[in-house]
């Protein structure tokens, strides 16, 4: 009877799954697959390719994916044959170098770096261009040496130019001195090249470290650009300013010596901050608003890194400085008459 009883329960255990089931999982790895697909033909299209040749060698993996994937001719054999041919596409994408001798545009040819030396900085080509639109302008450069004992402040803008869920986030830095240096992580354009969302994913753009003026990468977004600038005063103390600013100046010599891909969504202007700030504040925790960073500044409301003596609502409508900017490019006081009447002041005051 035992032996009965314990053939009658191996049977119950091995009993197949439902068909719902072994349907859910051909549909859901059929769609992995595809997905895929769909990001090696994109791959394929925006790589190192000569021009003429991505468009066909796109086509010919998209249409050979299909017939191996969801064609009458699908079969286990030939999916494996796309895994192959995937993994080839991968490995080459992975490989394709990032480069700093391209054709750039003017603001973005001249790379900067950094010297340290004890408490004294000295910045390279910190840009400060002169603008008469978005498009016509003179690119201007300077160096300057920084006391990292005078360091005491560290501000976010956050810029808007359509969706309210996507931003351009900015760290600025300031000095007892009234000197600002303000770090945008960008996408180093090439002659002629426009940024593409879509292109951001596929390796189309170095990435490059804007160390600038407030008059320069403030006043083109406010007075040239048209967008939405916001600036907030961070809580943060001394020592934790100081290492986020020497963190960024090692990453600006690092790019000069080793150039790196901009990734639309690892390694944006935001993504990038929480990289550089985290080292040094293990319990900052990873927050969907750090992809949907138009949200950030409300995040850092949440953990009082911002001022809270205002709702968030009140404190977003009087951080606002486009009025505050207007005209104001080329004052030597810009980075002061900006902060005027803003609310809260970090702990580092």
């Amino acid at each position: 009877m035992e032996t009965e009883d314990s053939q009658a329960g191996l049977v119950l255990k091995g009993k197949r799954r439902p068909a719902w089931f072994k349907l859910f999982k051909n549909i859901f790895m059929r769609f992995c697959l595809v997905v895929m697909a769909g990001w090696a033909v994109l791959a394929i299209l925006f790589s190192n390719l000569p021009g003429f040749l991505r468009p066909w060698a796109a086509g010919i993996f998209a249409i050979g994916s299909l017939v191996a994937l969801v064609g009458r001719y699908s079969s286990q054999q030939s999916r494996l044959i796309f895994l192959a041919a995937f993994a080839a596409v991968l490995v080459w994408w992975l490989f394709m170098p990032p480069s700093n001798d391209r054709s750039w545009q003017p603001d973005v040819a001249t790379l900067p770096w950094a010297e340290v030396s004890g408490s004294c900085v000295t910045i390279h080509n910190i840009r400060n261009c002169d603008y008469r639109s978005e498009s016509d302008y003179t690119v201007r450069h300077y160096d300057r040496t920084f006391d990292l004992s005078t360091l005491t402040t560290i501000d976010l803008f956050q810029v808007y130019w359509g969706s309210p869920y996507i931003a351009h986030t900015m760290l600025s830095f300031g000095f007892e001195d009234g000197g600002n240096i303000c770090f945008s992580i960008e996408t180093r354009k090439e002659i002629g090249e426009t940024y593409s969302t879509v292109k951001g994913f596929f390796r189309q753009y170095e990435l490059t470290y804007v160390v600038a003026d407030e008059r320069d990468l403030i006043g083109l977004r406010a007075n040239h650009r048209g967008e939405q600038v916001y600036l907030y005063h961070l809580n943060a103390s001394k020592d934790l300013i100081r290492k986020i600013f020497l963190e960024y100046l090692r990453e600006v010599n690092s790019l000069k010596e080793r150039p790196e891909w901009y990734n639309a969504l690892t390694g944006n202007c935001t993504t990038s901050i929480r990289g550089h700030i985290a080292p040094f504040t293990p319990a900052a925790r990873f927050d969907w608003r750090i992809i949907v960073n138009g949200l950030i500044d409300e995040m850092f409301y949440d953990r009082k890194a911002l001022d809270t003596s205002l709702p968030f609502p009140e404190l977003k409508k009087r951080s606002l400085i486009n009025e505050r900017a207007k005209g104001l490019d080329k004052s030597a006081d810009f980075s002061k008459l900006i902060r005027v009447g803003l609310p809260g002041r970090g702990l580092d005051r």
